[in-house]
């Protein structure tokens, strides 16, 4: 088998016209993006597409992943391949990957083997620049921010109120708490202390990945809250003067890029990844598109379906107006094994030998994870079916195990997929059952209502899908979530901030469980976003890089051509 990189540089690309005319968008609905193979589509497409047919939406998502990942972005695009090999009109809706990851212990997100997204080189890099926008945009605010705490503070801000941050899209562990505002008011400012943020935790990629166009844009840049006054007043990106400026650094961002699969299937990037900390799903401008333009509209959420498909279900539909039609859990032999408790998995380490030894009992005591994503995804009216993402090392009878428990767990069935391997026809079987899945009777419905309070809501998921008893709040949470409701905020949606290798917020906890209190350490306002975000046990907004980043891999060769990048 040939490296991820070798297959991505050896594909057979069509030029993005005509991954484009497959959508019915032809060439005045595209502006090339500096490559033949890359496009950003204009949003005066929506107007013309309004009146054309809803494709099915399926979202992807997966149980509790290991630190390696269980493969949801290739089953994404594998699906979408398969489906054409199904005579059936497919695109496929994604998130940009972050440097972050893709520097530190992930390595490439494009997919992988036979499915992938291409070029793969140009994508999990700087792509059209929509991250590096949301930088911009994000730190001027920042920057704004302390020029009117220096320019006598008109606003009568309280610089201890301040929550925004400044953002990079960089795994630095040294930038989580810093001192701002040294070298005296002509030099620095005013000293106060505060940190940063990954880009991709930032609320303008929030805003980004839930907008539905410019103006709206615009509006939820004005609303964002960057702190209090003395009094105890929010103060807005509107009042300090940024919001203008914002969503013109974001005018081009704002705009969906087209690529394509290795078989030339169409691809919607936009918005950024990590539902651990942020949203972590495309952008509901991408769907919106996608939607009027295939027979089936595949997108994903990031990590297991206890946060990035909750997040999908209660934020993301709850904006769009979209409704889902069916989802995909992805899951792995491995995966299940290590939810039994019996292993260790570490990234860029090999499998412990046991691991791979022929052991249904393993993968049953695995299963609870399973179940409990099944169990998720029901929860909001939503049938769904499950993908085993076959590896070598599986074996026959664990796979009937997991069709077995799958089944027996309320999904409609699972299917083996060697999509990796064998690209869309190694898919087919999942699309079969996805396409029977999204014409099954159902009913969306989202997991609480709007007008409950903020810690009635957040309880609500904290039970009903993570599986604890009861949930704790810091005395700062408290009063957090106190000012928030004082104010105004408090029928936004809630978009949780935890740890993605556990249902819980401890990720040493692995299988399903239960009896254990939820702790809730702070809780932040995205108001322009429009989510009430909580951030919950030890989980940090800036991850750190490992000790061995994937980024000491990562070169130019003689011929000027990227290796290393997995």
């Amino acid at each position: 088998m040939y490296s991820d990189l070798y297959i991505a540089q050896h594909a057979n690309l069509r030029p993005v016209t005509e991954i484009a005319e497959q959508l019915g968008l032809g060439a005045a609905d595209i502006d090339i993006y500096g490559s033949p193979y890359i496009a950003k589509v204009r949003l005066d497409v929506l107007e013309r597409l309004k009146d054309r047919p809803n494709a099915k939406y399926i979202d992807i998502s997966a149980i509790t992943p290991t630190p390696l990942g269980e493969g949801k972005s290739t089953t994404l695009i594998g699906l979408g391949e398969a489906m054409k090999h199904l005579g059936k009109r497919s695109v496929v809706s994604l998130r940009q990957p972050s440097q972050g990851p893709t520097f530190g212990i992930k390595g490439g997100a494009a997919g992988g083997g036979y499915a992938q997204v291409v070029p793969m080189e140009t994508f999990n890099l700087n792509l059209t620049g929509d991250i590096h926008a949301v930088t911009a945009a994000n730190n001027l605010l920042a920057a704004m921010v302390d020029n009117k705490l220096l320019r006598g503070n008109p606003l009568n801000i309280n610089p201890h109120s301040i929550t925004w941050k400044r953002v990079v899209d960089t795994n630095d562990r040294a930038l989580r708490k810093i001192i701002v505002g040294l070298g005296g008011r002509m030099e620095g400012g005013i000293p106060r202390e505060t940190g940063f943020d990954i880009t991709v935790a930032s609320e303008v990629m929030a805003i980004l990945a839930l907008t539905t166009s410019l103006q709206d844009m615009r509006k939820r840049f004005g609303r964002i809250v960057v702190g209090l006054t003395h009094d105890k007043k929010p103060v807005t990106a509107d009042e300090i003067g940024a919001a203008g400026a914002m969503t013109v650094l974001m005018r081009d961002a704002i705009r969906p890029t087209i690529m394509q699969t290795l078989e030339n299937t169409p691809a919607l990037v936009h918005a950024g990844p990590f539902a651990n900390v942020a949203h972590g799903n495309s952008s509901i401008l991408a769907d919106l598109i996608g939607i009027k333009t295939a027979d089936y509209l595949m997108t994903e959420s990031g990590f297991g379906a206890d946060i990035g498909a909750e997040k999908f279900f209660n934020i993301k539909c709850r904006y769009s107006g979209l409704k889902p039609d069916a989802c995909v859990i992805v899951a792995t032999i491995r995966a299940l094994k290590s939810h039994s408790g019996k292993y260790k998995i570490v990234a860029g380490k090999a499998l412990p030998r046991e691991m791979l030894e022929n052991s249904v009992a393993d993968v049953e005591a695995g299963a609870s994870n399973l179940r409990k994503q099944i169990e998720n995804v029901k929860l909001h009216g939503v049938t769904p079916v499950v993908a085993i993402n076959a590896f070598e090392s599986d074996h026959a009878d664990e796979i009937e195990a997991v069709k077995r428990i799958a089944i027996e767990s309320g999904a409609l069935g699972a299917a083996v997929s060697t999509h990796w391997a064998d690209g869309g026809k190694g898919a087919i079987a999942l699309a079969e059952m996805v396409i029977d899945a999204a014409n099954q009777p159902h009913e969306f419905k989202f997991l609480y209502e709007l007008d409950q309070p903020i810690k009635a809501k957040i309880e609500t998921i904290a039970t009903k899908i993570y599986g604890a008893k009861d949930v704790s709040y810091t005395s700062q949470a408290s009063e957090q979530i106190a000012s928030y409701e004082a104010n105004g905020f408090g029928n936004l949606p809630i978009c949780m901030a935890k740890t993605h290798l556990s249902l819980s917020h401890d990720p040493t906890l692995k299988g399903a469980p239960t009896d254990f209190t939820f702790p809730v350490r702070e809780v932040r306002a995205s108001v322009g976003a429009g989510f009430i975000y909580p951030v919950c046990g030890d989980m940090r907004t800036m991850p750190a890089l490992p000790e061995h980043p994937a980024a000491e891999q990562v070169d130019i060769d003689e011929n000027g051509n990227v290796v290393g990048l997995f």
